[in-house]
């Protein structure tokens, strides 16, 4: 009977959710400020796999949202090569780009996993930064948006906030395969208990850099469409300031669940959007103050409390109906 209600109430979330979504638009929300923000949330997604569901802390996860983005706009922009394919080849970049740092970093744990995924981050830093083909300190600007497949032209906002938003449902619902797969079941035990899962005869190392290089592939994917959406690739992408707001959004709305990077970085692209205008930078101290209260009182994330606190409640419902 508590399943059945949790699932619907769960359905129900996302049924109002997806109305929201798919609604925004017309209640007069500016799409390029929410592809902002659904470009952001999977880059959240795709870090909450790494340290929600792995228990791998990673500082530089900019690296691949930000050179995914600048090798879509260099190829569609310079080469004049289409939009899936320019997407196509700046995931394929982020994939391989996080084999290599994933088969370096996975041999350690812990502190020592996270400096050497932030020194080999900061490595792409000025790699991006020297390139010719970035642009360097200008970064690569008049990107195009182009169209899908030569048929669906995607230069009108709200044609362009669509494709984004479908691309995030299917990544949603990707990860949640992930996750409740039997290989995401050895990623939920190798986060519980590293030691017991390798007693029990899994090759830990390769269950995580498998979920190292499945995390920087969607990571590029969210930095190919913010590319494409904005018309522009910089610096700040792949700055070590994005890998920390990514880390902020995940812990903000609690990792180690599907709604949680979601809220997060809504709260945080929202706060960045609206409150920029009026108090400048101190909008990074005010999102630093929400982080401190969400620590001392949410201490599983907004969402990651919420489910908590309803699990609580539930089973005490449910030993006193016994």
């Amino acid at each position: 009977m508590a399943g059945s209600t949790d699932i619907r109430a769960r359905a129900a979330v996302y049924v109002v959710l997806g109305i929201l979504a798919l609604t925004a638009p017309l209640l007069g929300v500016y799409p390029v400020f929410l592809m902002k923000l659904v470009c952001y949330a999977m880059f959240a997604c795709a870090f909450n796999l790494l340290l929600g569901y792995t228990k791998m802390l990673s500082f530089g996860h900019a690296a691949y949202f930000g050179s995914a983005g600048y090798i879509t706009g260099w190829l569609v922009a310079v080469h004049s090569w289409g939009t899936i394919e320019g997407i196509l080849a700046g995931v394929a970049a982020s994939l391989l780009l996080g084999f290599v740092i994933g088969a370096i970093a996975v041999r350690r744990q812990g502190i020592y996993f996270a400096m050497i995924t932030l020194a080999l981050a900061q490595l792409v830093f000025f790699i991006c930064l020297q390139a010719d083909f970035t642009g360097g300190e200008n970064g690569l600007q008049g990107i195009p948006r182009g169209s899908i497949f030569g048929l669906i032209g995607l230069g009108r906002d709200d044609t362009m906030y669509y494709f984004v938003l479908a691309v995030f449902m299917a990544v949603y619902v990707f990860v949640q395969r992930i996750v409740r797969s039997p290989f995401g079941h050895v990623l939920q035990a190798i986060r519980e208990n590293e030691p017991r899962a390798v007693s029990l005869g899994y090759k830990v190392a390769r269950y995580k850099l498998l979920a190292f290089v499945l995390s920087a592939g969607i990571s590029g994917l969210a930095g190919s469409l913010k590319a494409l959406t904005l018309g522009f690739a910089t610096l700040s992408d792949v700055n070590q300031g994005t890998s920390g707001e990514v880390i902020l959004m995940t812990l903000l709305g609690g990792s180690g669940t599907f709604l949680g990077p979601v809220v997060g970085a809504s709260v945080v692209v929202t706060l960045q959007e609206y409150l920029s205008d009026h108090v400048g930078a101190w909008v990074s101290v005010i999102i630093g103050a929400i982080f401190v209260v969400c620590v001392m009182i949410f201490r599983r994330g907004f969402v990651g409390e919420i489910a908590w606190r309803f699990a609580r409640s539930g089973s005490k419902l449910r030993r006193a109906a016994e």
